[in-house]
């Protein structure tokens, strides 16, 4: 499967970024993923792999490219929870730094990028994030509702906040359909609510889910959060999603998809 690192041209610079596509002589429906708070690492590599096995070109861009090509800071294999608050609190200013504006100026280059690539099949594409990466994926989406017909965001940080432009607050403008998996504890029961009023007033299609027994992290391996069941239930949900926004929709046949082997069509829909 090829495995492509590339640069993209914003208007603050050059983002490198790495995208993964099926091997095969056709175009495939778009999807650009947000990485966790780590940011570009082997681990993001392998879930933008395992979802390029079913179909779709997954690109994934370093979103901290301003400071310097990925990994930005050292990361160890596994972020335990011992090191985990040294390795955020070194990140931190860098999270800081990447402004609303910075976010959509950003997420203007990913989707023009995206429509330049010949393995790319033109149409809307999915918007995908992890942890700080769905505050960005709901920020894309709702600037973009006619490009971005799917939205996902797995333990999310940042999407309901006090601030004027909260994510939550720009949801009137959402045309996508949206999952939001959320970790035990990620948000209070006063904020999910906040979010639940605000998409059901959108008229959109979604669901927001608390997976049962997870901690903030839970899809990835590489850390101490990792929860196998709440990953399982990740795909279970991400993918019926981007089936029937980006392929049904488009009058794709699924079973153009390309499945993995073992691993079965998921059978749980939201």
């Amino acid at each position: 499967m090829p495995i492509e690192q590339l640069q993209i041209t914003t208007p603050d610079g050059e983002a490198d970024a790495l995208a993964v596509f099926p091997d095969r002589a056709e175009r495939h429906p778009g999807v650009l993923l947000y990485t966790d708070a780590f940011g570009v690492r082997p681990e993001l590599e392998a879930r933008a792999r395992e979802l390029a096995e079913h179909g779709y070109y997954v690109l994934v861009p370093n979103i901290y490219y301003r400071q310097g090509p990925a990994p930005v800071t050292e990361l160890p294999q596994h972020i335990g929870e011992d090191i985990r608050p040294a390795v955020i609190a070194r990140l931190m200013p860098l999270i800081e730094a990447h402004t609303s504006e910075r976010v959509l100026r950003d997420a203007d280059a990913y989707l023009e990028f995206l429509t330049t690539r010949p393995e790319v099949r033109p149409g809307p594409v999915g918007v995908i994030g992890y942890c700080i990466g769905a505050a960005l994926a709901m920020r894309t989406a709702t600037a973009h509702p006619d490009r971005v017909a799917a939205m996902a965001g797995f333990h999310p940080g940042f999407l309901v906040t006090d601030a004027p432009d909260s994510p939550h607050r720009l949801v009137p403008e959402l045309t996508a359909e949206v999952h939001i998996g959320l970790a035990e504890g990620d948000m209070t029961p006063e904020a999910l609510g906040e979010l639940d009023r605000a998409l059901d007033a959108a008229g959109v299609g979604h669901t927001t889910e608390i997976y049962p027994g997870t901690r903030h992290g839970f899809t990835m391996s590489d850390t101490d959060a990792f929860d196998p069941s709440g990953l399982r239930r990740h795909w279970d949900r991400l993918l019926p999603l981007l089936e029937r926004a980006l392929v049904r929709s488009s009058g794709l046949r699924p079973e153009t998809l390309r499945r993995p082997p073992n691993r079965p069509p998921s059978s749980v829909t939201p």
